[in-house]
């Protein structure tokens, strides 16, 4: 990678393909045009590539589209792109999110099954049965506290982080908060409005529309529709604007209007704009502080400057490989060596474990942790663990005096790890109430109960 000084706040954009791990990953700056890093080994299907920390690089790896087999999640830092950390699955993962400190990881799987992991410590805190259908997209809420989850078969489940590491909650995983239920078929790309007051999610799906949705009440509030397949969807949040590519490489730009008029979400009411400048569908959309950037079967990725809606720049991958994932990173990640920088060690990636560490074998069902510490903690609903480790020790030889000091270790273990958990747990929790809080009064105190109130005062005497 070729370091470089870097005149305030740069950035690049990272493009990958799902057709050959051959064709792999490449960086371009976006100012100049440079490529600046190149992964050979990479394959990844939409919405499977995402940056962690801005510091690495994250991909579900398929060698074949379609597998069901054994699947894989890359990890590749910025400073040792060519000595990427390999995390074998028991499935094949598909879509990924992550949070937005970078802690949490989620994998949705062809089969409809979600796992979630603690990227620090690899710790998979639990796995459940999210979609009768293959999931293609995931997405944490702004604040973290929730997840949302759509499938093939145009579902959009809403699931509470709480509710899914509850520690009680061990005989079957909890319903989701709501299921959204309004596109006809496949989705192609979730967004949430973390400016505005209201908890807004924006949906895309091959049925050619965008619908609106209040994603802690449930409520459908707006559907948009197009001539076309939407199969993309990317917002700029600074201008207020959503691009949506279509299946004819059209991209439609519309101006919305976020928290005014009758409700929370307004798009204006004229002929969206749009933008020509790719012969094939569009795969992928993102956006940097200035740009929209797309990509498209046609094998090109376009830069277009906001305001002038021109093209300023063309990159394509090695090989002409199709692009199914584009990610906007900061430059000033890039600078490893730099005399007057140094990078953090605070933030560590550890090897993801393929399966949950806590078992109930009675039950048979899967159990969540949540904490960082050590791998061999024993559930306290269960003794099956605890007998096999009897019983593997009086198999050697070893003294009864320590099976027993394993016994208490163990117990000790299952202490600091509920304390954990219940710190963590009422952290989500405070964070959560005081979002619905704020909803609420924004809710009482709109400008139109305001007015109301205003109207029924009784004029004074004169």
């Amino acid at each position: 990678m070729r370091q470089r000084e870097l005149v305030g706040e740069g950035e690049a954009v990272v493009a990958c393909s799902d057709k050959s791990m051959k064709i792999g990953a490449s960086m371009w700056d976006l100012e100049t045009g440079e490529k600046l890093l190149h992964i050979p080994t990479c394959a990844s299907p939409p919405f499977g590539f995402l940056c962690l920390k801005n510091r690495f690089l994250v991909a579900s790896q398929l060698n074949r589209h379609g597998s069901v087999g054994d699947g894989a999640i890359a990890v590749w830092s910025f400073h040792k792109p060519q000595q990427p950390l390999l995390n074998y699955t028991v499935e094949a993962i598909g879509t990924l999110s992550c949070t937005n400190d970078g802690i949490y990881l989620v994998g949705g799987a062809l089969s409809g099954n979600v796992y979630l992991w603690d990227v620090t410590s690899g710790k998979m805190l639990k796995t459940w049965r999210a979609h009768k259908k293959c999931l293609n997209c995931m997405l944490f809420s702004f604040d973290n506290s929730l997840i949302i989850s759509s499938s093939d078969d145009g579902m959009i489940c809403v699931w509470s982080m709480i509710s899914l590491l509850d520690i009680e909650e061990t005989r079957s995983t909890p319903p989701p908060l709501h299921c959204l239920s309004g596109h006809i078929s496949s989705i192609t790309g979730l967004l949430t409005a973390p400016n505005s007051y209201h908890s807004i999610l924006i949906s895309s799906s091959l049925d050619g529309t965008c619908k609106v949705w209040d994603f802690i009440s449930g409520k459908h509030m707006q559907t948009q529709a197009y001539p076309f397949a939407i199969t993309s969807i990317a917002l700029h949040q600074r201008e207020s604007l959503l691009f949506c590519g279509t299946e004819k490489g059209i991209i439609f730009v519309e101006k919305l209007d976020v928290g005014r008029g009758e409700g929370p979400f307004l798009v204006i009411k004229r002929q969206p704009l749009e933008l020509k400048g790719h012969s094939g569908a569009i795969t992928a959309l993102t956006s940097s502080r200035s740009s929209l950037i797309s990509a498209s079967e046609d094998c090109s990725i376009c830069v277009w400057d906001i305001f002038s809606w021109e093209i300023t720049r063309r990159f394509s991958l090695h090989k002409a490989g199709k692009v199914t994932n584009l990610v906007v990173v900061s430059l000033s990640s890039l600078l490893s060596t730099s005399k007057n920088r140094r990078v953090s060690n605070e933030y560590i990636i550890s090897p993801l474990d393929k399966y949950p560490q806590l078992s109930n074998s009675i039950k048979g069902t899967l159990h969540s942790s949540l904490y960082r510490g050590n791998q061999t903690c024993i559930d306290l609903k269960s003794s099956e663990l605890l007998k096999q480790k009897i019983f593997d020790t009086q198999k050697v030889d070893v003294p009864t005096i320590t099976t027993l000091q394993m016994r208490v270790e163990a117990s000790v273990k299952n202490h600091v790890w509920a304390t954990n958990m219940t710190k963590h747990v009422m952290v989500i929790n405070k964070q959560l109430k005081s979002t619905l809080l704020g909803m609420m009064q924004h809710r009482l105190f709109r400008p139109n109960n305001i007015n109301l109130q205003k109207t029924n005062r009784k004029k004074p005497k004169i």
